[in-house]
C-alpha cells in the first residue's frame, strides 16, 4: 500500500497529522485506520474464498 511513498513522504505526512490533529488524537487514528485496513482485508478475502466456493461447485 505505501510502496510508492518515499521515507519523506511519509515523515511529511506524519508531521500535518501532528499539526492538524495533536498528540494525543494519533494513537486512536492509527488504530482506527489500521483496524479499518484489516476488516477490509478480511471481508475481501472472504468475497474472493466465496466467489471460489461458488465456481468449484459448477
Amino acid at each position: 500500500m505505501f510502496g510508492r511513498l518515499g521515507g519523506t513522504e511519509l515523515l511529511i505526512i506524519l508531521v500535518v497529522g501532528f499539526l492538524i490533529f495533536g498528540p494525543k488524537k494519533l494513537p486512536e487514528i492509527g488504530k482506527a485506520f489500521g483496524d479499518t485496513v484489516r476488516e477490509f482485508k478480511k471481508s475481501s478475502k472472504d468475497v474472493e474464498n466465496g466467489i471460489k466456493e461458488a465456481i468449484e461447485e459448477k
